[in-house]
């Protein structure tokens, strides 16, 4: 194999791995608290479930601003079930 072959190659492979890095790197930093409103599904699966909660006699008081990642993954969770 020519040497410049190989080179254009191992290049190649260390741009796909630095945008990799990157990649990652940005979800790290994402991992914080979300702000603003939540998406439109989020809001909707949230007024079902509270709808469903109080005629179950449980009352959890949650707005719209006081969401987290745990909480949208749950609700994300059952609404593809």
């Amino acid at each position: 194999m020519d040497l410049m072959k190989i080179l254009d190659e191992l290049r190649r492979e260390r741009a796909q791995i630095e945008e990799a890095i990157m990649t990652l790197e940005r979800l790290v930093e994402g991992r914080g608290r979300r702000r603003g409103r939540p998406p439109t599904w989020l809001a909707e699966a949230r007024k079902r479930n509270k709808a469903a909660e109080s005629a179950e006699g449980s009352t959890d008081d949650l707005d719209d601003d006081d969401y987290d990642d745990e909480e949208e993954e749950e609700v994300a969770s059952t609404a593809r079930s």
